[in-house]
C-alpha cells in the first residue's frame, strides 16, 4: 500500500512540476528558446552542426531572435532560425579601458508634430523613386522592409539624393513606420553624407503622416566642392585597396588605412557622416563606420552599418566575405597603437561588449571564422612586366606627355609614373639635361622640392601665405620623391609634416585638402593643393 501511495505522489509531483515548467516558459520566451537549443544540441550530439550555414553554433552567441515590428519582415533572411542574430539576454559589460568612451553614435530621431487637416499644407511628393531597385546583398535594410515601406524608402532616398527639404509621402503610414523607413535609408546609404540623422513628420489625428521634412548638414552649402573632396579622399584609399590580392586583403587594407587617417574626436563636426571620416578625418564611431561602409561598397564587398550599445550608443560594421559574416569595429581598433582586436569577429566574441539595437537586430548573425584577424594576408601579385601600364580609365598612359590635372590616385607602383622599357637602363640625366628639361617644361628652381624636408617646408611657407580661407598652391617633385609624397597623403603623415604647425600659427582649427597631380613628363610631377582653412 505504501508503495502505491509513493507512486501516486510521484506522478502528482511530476504533473505539478510539468505544469509549473509550462507556466514559466510561457512567461519567459527566452528560456523556452534556450531550452529548445539545448534539446537540439542533445539530439545532434556533441560537436554536431547546429545550423546548415555554419558548423560552429557557439560563434553565434546565445539569446533570442528579435520579435517582428510593424513594417519589417523579420523572416527576410533565409533559414532565420539558424542564421539570424540572437539578441543577448543581458546588457554588455563595461568596455575595456583602452576603448571606453569611444562611442558617439546618435540614433535616428524624428520631430513629430500633430496638425489639423485644414492646417496641413498640400505639397509635392517630390522625387518618387519609382525606378529605383536595391540589391539586398548590399542594402539589407531595404530588403527587410514590407512592400509599402519599400516604396516610401525609395521616395525618401530619391528626395535625399536631390536635397529636397520636404515632401508628401507616397504611402499612408504612422510616424513610427516612417521613422523605420528613414532609418533603413540612412543605414544603407553612406554616400548621402549630407543627410542628418533627424527628420520631421507632420501627422493627422488618425496618425497618418502628411509631410516629411529632411535635414542636411553644412556640406549642402557647397555641394559640388564637398562631393569633390569626398570622392577625392575616398579614391586615395580605394586605388591602393584595389591593388590588393583578394577581398580579405582589400578589407584589411581599408581598415588599417582608415585607422591611420582618422582621429577620434567627440567634438568633431558632422560626425555621424562618412564625410567626417574621409574628409575632415576627425569623427566618432558613426563616422568611422560610415566611411568604412562606403569604401567597402565601392570595392564590391557587402558591408553593413550596424548600430547598437557598447557602454553607450555605438556603431560598427558587418562585412560579408564568402558566405559568412563578420563584425568589424574600426573605432575600437584605432587606439594609440593600431590593433585588430575587433576586426572580423563573431557575435559570440562581441557579446560581452556589443549588443545590436534598432533595425540592426534583423541583420545576419556573424559566425564566420575563416577570415578572422589572424588569417594569412596574401601579397598582391606583381603587375605583368613590359609595355605601357593602364590607368583607371583603361587608356594607355604615354611615357612622355602633358597629362591633364586629375585627383590624386594610386597605381600601386608610384602613381602616374613614367614607365621605362624593361630592357633599358633607367635614364639618369646630367645636370645640363636636367636644367634643359626644367626649362622646356617651365619649372622654376624655386618650385622644385627634391626631398620631403624641402617639400614640407615649401608647403608650409605657401600655406602661411594663403592664410585663413580657400586657396590653391602648387610645387613640383621629381619621380623619385613622388611615391613618398603619395604615401604621406595616403596614411595622413602629411599633417605632422607641415599642416599642424601652420594651423597652430594661424590660430585655425579646421583644414580641408584635395590633392591633384599632373605628370609633366621627363620624371617631374606638379602637385596642386586645394585647401580650405578655418
Amino acid at each position: 500500500m505504501k508503495t502505491v501511495k509513493r507512486i501516486l505522489f510521484a506522478i502528482v509531483g511530476l504533473f505539478l512540476a510539468a505544469c509549473l515548467g509550462i507556466v514559466i516558459c510561457a512567461l519567459n520566451p527566452s528560456l523556452t528558446d534556450a531550452l529548445s537549443r539545448k534539446v537540439q544540441e542533445f539530439r545532434n550530439g556533441p560537436g554536431a552542426d547546429a545550423g546548415e550555414n555554419d558548423g560552429n553554433a557557439a560563434n553565434r552567441g546565445t539569446g533570442a531572435l528579435p520579435e517582428s515590428v510593424s513594417g519589417v519582415n523579420a523572416d527576410w533572411l533565409a533559414d532565420r532560425e539558424n542564421t539570424g542574430y540572437l539578441v543577448p539576454g543581458q546588457e554588455p559589460g563595461e568596455p575595456p579601458a583602452a576603448v571606453n568612451g569611444r562611442t558617439g553614435y546618435e540614433p535616428v530621431s524624428e520631430d513629430a508634430q500633430q496638425v489639423l487637416l485644414e492646417e496641413s499644407d498640400v505639397i509635392s511628393p517630390g522625387e518618387l523613386g519609382e525606378e529605383l531597385a536595391f540589391d539586398e546583398t548590399y542594402y539589407p535594410y531595404y530588403a527587410m522592409l514590407e512592400p509599402d515601406m519599400k516604396r516610401l524608402y525609395c521616395q525618401i532616398y530619391a528626395n535625399a539624393a536631390q536635397q529636397t527639404v520636404s515632401f508628401t509621402p507616397v504611402e499612408d503610414m504612422e510616424p513610427e513606420r516612417v521613422r523605420r523607413c528613414f532609418e533603413a535609408v540612412y543605414n544603407d546609404h553612406p554616400e548621402l553624407f549630407w543627410l542628418e540623422t533627424s527628420f520631421s513628420c507632420k501627422y493627422l489625428e488618425d496618425g497618418t503622416c502628411v509631410e516629411i521634412g529632411l535635414q542636411y548638414n553644412e556640406t549642402i552649402n557647397d555641394m559640388e566642392a564637398a562631393r569633390d573632396m569626398f570622392l577625392g579622399q575616398a579614391e586615395t584609399i580605394l586605388e591602393q585597396a584595389r591593388n590588393q590580392n583578394g577581398n580579405y586583403e582589400k578589407e584589411r587594407y581599408v581598415h588599417d588605412a582608415l585607422a591611420e587617417l582618422v582621429s577620434y574626436d567627440q567634438n568633431s563636426r558632422m560626425n555621424q557622416s562618412a564625410f567626417s571620416g574621409l574628409v575632415t578625418a576627425r569623427t566618432v564611431c558613426a563616422g568611422y563606420a560610415r566611411a568604412f561602409q562606403y569604401l567597402m561598397q565601392q570595392l564590391g564587398i557587402p558591408c553593413y552599418y550596424c548600430t547598437g550599445f557598447a557602454g553607450e550608443d555605438h556603431a560598427w560594421n558587418i562585412v560579408k566575405l564568402g558566405e559568412d559574416y563578420y563584425n568589424v569595429d574600426v573605432t575600437w581598433d584605432d587606439t594609440d597603437t593600431l590593433t585588430h582586436d575587433y576586426f572580423n569577429r563573431t557575435d559570440a566574441y562581441y557579446a560581452p561588449t556589443h549588443r545590436r539595437t534598432g533595425l540592426s537586430v534583423y541583420l545576419p548573425a556573424c559566425m564566420g571564422t575563416a577570415f578572422g584577424p589572424d588569417a594569412a594576408v596574401e601579397t598582391a601579385a606583381p603587375e605583368d612586366g613590359g609595355g605601357e601600364k593602364t590607368g583607371q580609365s583603361g587608356q594607355e598612359q604615354p611615357a612622355e606627355s602633358q597629362e591633364p590635372m586629375r585627383p590624386l590616385t594610386w597605381e600601386g607602383n608610384g602613381g602616374y609614373r613614367q614607365d621605362e622599357d624593361d630592357d633599358e637602363e633607367e635614364r639618369v640625366p646630367t645636370e645640363e639635361q636636367r636644367r634643359a628639361d626644367m626649362e622646356r617644361l617651365g619649372i622654376a628652381e624655386s618650385e622644385l622640392a627634391d626631398t620631403m624636408e624641402a617639400y614640407y617646408a615649401d608647403c608650409a611657407a605657401q600655406l602661411k601665405l594663403l592664410g585663413i580661407g580657400e586657396g590653391q598652391f602648387s610645387n613640383v617633385v621629381p619621380e623619385s620623391l613622388w611615391k613618398t609624397v603619395e604615401l604621406a597623403y595616403s596614411i595622413g603623415s602629411y599633417k605632422n609634416g607641415y599642416v599642424d604647425a601652420v594651423l597652430k600659427e594661424l590660430g585655425a582649427s579646421e583644414f580641408y585638402i584635395q590633392i591633384q597631380v599632373q605628370n609633366l613628363g621627363s620624371g617631374y610631377y606638379r602637385v596642386y593643393h586645394n585647401v580650405v582653412i578655418q
